[in-house]
Formats: C-alpha cells, sequence, structure tokens
C-alpha cells in the first residue's frame, strides 16, 4: 500500500478560541453552544446538530450520544463542563425530548450552519477555520491536560490509535 500523508493540520490556539467564542455569542446560543462542544469534546458537526433534548441530562451531568446518531455507531457519553451545562440548560430550556437543542431564534433546528461558521472565523482573525478544526484542537487539549489516549478516544469517538493520531 501507497503511505498516507493525511496528517489534520487546524488548530485554535487560546486567544483565537476566545475571539471566536466572543464572535460565536454574537451569532446566537445555538452557535457559541456548538462551538464550545465541538472544542470540548471533538463533536463532528452532525452530532452537534441532531443532538436532541432528551440526550441532555442535566441532573447526571451528561451528554448521551446514541449509537444511531454516531457516524462510527458507537455511541458515548460525556460529562458536562460548568460552561457546557450553563449554555446546554439555555438552550433547552422550554422545550420538549424530541425538540433539537440548537435551534435559531425562530425555533428552526440548525442543520447547516457553513456560512455562519465562515463570517465569525473572519470576523474573529482566523479564516479557513473548518468546524471540523475543533475535533483537533479538543484532542490536543484534552492530551495536553494529560487524559490518556484511551479516554480521548471515547470521547471524540476514534475507534484507531492511527486515526486518533492524525487528530492529535
Amino acid at each position: 500500500m501507497l503511505e498516507e500523508h493525511n496528517t489534520r493540520t487546524g488548530f485554535l490556539t487560546d486567544k483565537q478560541f476566545t475571539l471566536i467564542c466572543d464572535d460565536c455569542s454574537k451569532g446566537g446560543l445555538w452557535l457559541r453552544t456548538a462551538m464550545e462542544i465541538g472544542a470540548t469534546y471533538g463533536g463532528r458537526k452532525s452530532e452537534v446538530t441532531s443532538l436532541q433534548v432528551k440526550q441532555i441530562d442535566l441532573v447526571g451531568n451528561v451528554i448521551r450520544l446514541e449509537p444511531d446518531t454516531m457516524k462510527n455507531d458507537d455511541g458515548r457519553e460525556v460529562t458536562l463542563t460548568a460552561n457546557l451545562l450553563m449554555l446546554l440548560e439555555a438552550c433547552i430550556e422550554g422545550k420538549q425530548p424530541d425538540n433539537f437543542v440548537l435551534t435559531r431564534e425562530d425555533g428552526s433546528p440548525v442543520k447547516d450552519f457553513r456560512q455562519t461558521w465562515k463570517n465569525v472565523c473572519e470576523n474573529a482573525g482566523v479564516p479557513n477555520l473548518l468546524f471540523h478544526d475543533l475535533r483537533r484542537t479538543a484532542a490536543r487539549a484534552l492530551r495536553n491536560a494529560g487524559v490518556s489516549k484511551e479516554v480521548i478516544m471515547k470521547i471524540g469517538g476514534w475507534r484507531t490509535p492511527s486515526v486518533f493520531k492524525r487528530y492529535s
């Protein structure tokens, strides 16, 4: 087999993260929450936009990602940070269990936000940053915090060390 050269690039520095967070806040609660999930747990865009209220357990302080909604069909559960708990409480307030967590001001579910994300990144001075780059940022941040590779792989949904290595 030919050798692959597909190491991922694209990480956020702490300063860039802060700038994008500030700009995301202007775009609405849903955008700020999506960004936080992506940067904290390495959530894929499809995982973030498909989250339903019933997957958020505020009492247990977790997000449950169901197997049938995941790219690799492996469900997972992640513990909420204080910041995400606050954001998610606000996002799900008044919603029913089958409602989507991320909704626009008119109540419609957020499905595609590529242009919004592009605008936020350009406004923050980080053009060409993909939402998927937050997966790499999360993997690196967790690794730098001393979290084991096995735990990071479970959090991010990476099945093999070789795939995880391309992210971290």
